[in-house]
């Protein structure tokens, strides 16, 4: 039967934009393993392999159901142990798990700022109905109250970014000598931005920019070649 992955869509299901599936689409490509894709709407998450999940991405390997991003990357590398690593070694999860805490804390909320109305815009009707009150009761007003644009965050996008920015100073990518999931984190971020506004507001010579550029073209450009959501 092989993997299928389970993977989040919009009205368009060729249009994907969830950062934690763009996290386990490339450590899948990393891994070398050939997958099913099936696209997923937020109303339909509830019915994936009996309700294995309430969030995706979720992967049926065979039928051995795996949920979320970072324990599929941790059962690839079990499973998976002659092809490339996601994680050189122990302190290298750790420091994931700390990239994870990190970038939920200062990506996510300012790329929600960004876009957050422009996702429900591309959502199908049903996941528009679902999506509008669990999110303004999160962020207690309208969607289009706490979406202040792109422009009007990119400074705090950037910002935020220094961490990843200092580290690649000192090394090509965040896992070291080669593409890790430590990358893969930031990147799902903003791939999630990418696919919801079209672009990444960071400079040509931001080193950021450079390393975003670079995992684009991992894994035959799968990233680079992503559909970019049209709203309604």
């Amino acid at each position: 039967m092989g993997v299928i992955f389970y993977d989040l869509c919009g009205r368009d299901p060729d249009v994907r934009f969830s950062p934690y599936c763009w996290r386990t689409r490339m450590a899948l490509a990393h891994k070398g393993v050939r997958f099913e894709t099936k696209p997923t709407a937020f109303t339909a998450i509830p019915g994936i392999e009996s309700g294995a999940s309430k969030t995706v991405p979720v992967i049926s390997d065979n039928g051995r159901v795996v949920p979320d991003s970072f324990d599929i990357a941790l059962y690839l590398d079990e499973t998976h142990p002659a092809a490339p690593p996601l994680f050189s070694d122990k302190a290298a999860i750790a420091a994931g798990r700390f990239l994870e805490s990190w970038a939920f804390q200062n990506v996510h909320s300012i790329v929600t700022r960004m876009v957050v109305k422009d996702i429900h815009d591309v959502l199908g009707e049903t996941d528009q109905r679902y999506f509008r009150p669990s999110r303004e009761a999160r962020f207690g007003r309208p969607l289009e109250e706490h979406q202040t644009g792109v422009d009007a965050n990119a400074e705090a996008l950037r910002t935020a970014l220094e961490p990843v920015r200092k580290t690649l100073a000192r090394h090509e990518w965040l896992g070291g000598d080669a593409p890790r999931f430590n990358d893969y984190i930031p990147f799902g971020a903003l791939m999630w931005l990418r696919t919801i506004a079209g672009s990444v507001p960071l400079a040509p010579d931001d080193p950021v920019s450079g390393w975003f550029e670079r995992c684009l073209d991992l894994h035959g450009g799968a990233a680079r070649q992503a559909p970019v959501a049209k709203a309604a």
